[in-house]
């Protein structure tokens, strides 16, 4: 059973839009897409002649479904947790906000000195 053309092009686009975008498109493209482009043209060439596409296939889309939900996870994870990229003293400043308090200026910090 031979492997759609069609499918494999949409299935090489989901698993590029699961990678991270190029910041200029000028630059070089990474190595894993440049693997990606190579493995599905050689998919697409011997589309005809083999059995084991169909393996090789799923497993792609199988791929392409676990990097969604890889982002999907760092999305929630980033959404949920604010806090996470905070340094332990600005958490506890604004933890302190939040129910009302402001922290004492402590001496040697700079922040009170003049």
């Amino acid at each position: 059973m031979a492997t759609n053309p069609t499918k494999l092009r949409s299935l090489y686009r989901s698993l590029l839009r699961e990678l991270p975008p190029r910041p200029i498109l000028a630059a070089p493209r990474s190595s894993l897409h440049k693997s990606l482009h190579d493995s599905f043209a050689r998919q697409h060439q011997q589309a005809a002649t083999d059995a084991r596409p169909e393996l090789t296939v799923a497993q792609a889309e199988q791929f392409a479904q676990y990097l969604k939900a890889q982002r999907t996870y760092v999305t929630l994870v980033e959404r949920y947790n604010p806090g996470m990229g905070m340094d332990e003293e600005e958490r506890v400043r604004l933890t302190a906000r939040r129910v009302g308090m402001d922290l004492p200026v402590e001496y040697g910090n700079g922040e009170g000195e003049k």
